[in-house]
């Protein structure tokens, strides 16, 4: 039987309490700023711990197409995951999934229960990242969603 999640939103910490090992934490790629911002965040919400981050891009290629990644398109995705990871002082693994949906390549990335940082900018609507994050949720894992500021990109 499968359990639900958790979410957290905008959490100032990460529960030091609650992790005796290395941390993993996964961050998904949506968008080269919010991912930058993320990595800032879990920096600071990791602060004492041991964690490494995940970074997960996935290249959604929809059916009919034949399944496949041009080696242009995944050459630049691993290069902007590869320069994101060398800017954070935590260590991170860029990972590339090839999937039919986002919804179905992360699914695939993540083990079960796993830890998710999930960032968003706030707006009147419910965003892409705040679905992700409630069917991540619904999938069993602990999902903090962060909300940030325009302005925090360029810092």
């Amino acid at each position: 039987m499968q359990t639900r999640g958790e979410l957290r939103i905008d959490p100032g910490q990460l529960g030091t309490d609650a992790f005796s090992g290395e941390l993993e934490l996964v961050v998904p790629f949506t968008e080269p700023d919010l991912a930058r911002a993320l990595l800032r965040k879990a920096v600071a919400l990791t602060a004492g711990l041991q964690a490494r981050i995940s970074l997960v891009a996935v290249h959604a290629v929809p059916f009919p197409a034949d399944f496949r990644c041009s080696a242009s398109t995944h050459t630049f995705l691993v290069d902007r995951l590869t320069e994101l990871a060398a800017d954070c002082p935590l260590p991170v693994n860029p990972l590339v999934v090839l999937a039919r949906s986002s919804e179905e390549g992360f699914r695939y990335a993540l083990r079960p229960e796993s830890t998710v940082l999930v960032g968003t900018y706030r707006r009147f609507w419910r965003t892409n990242e705040e679905r992700l994050a409630r069917t991540l949720v619904a999938d069993g894992h602990k999902v903090a969603l962060l909300h940030i500021e325009k302005e925090e990109n360029h810092a």
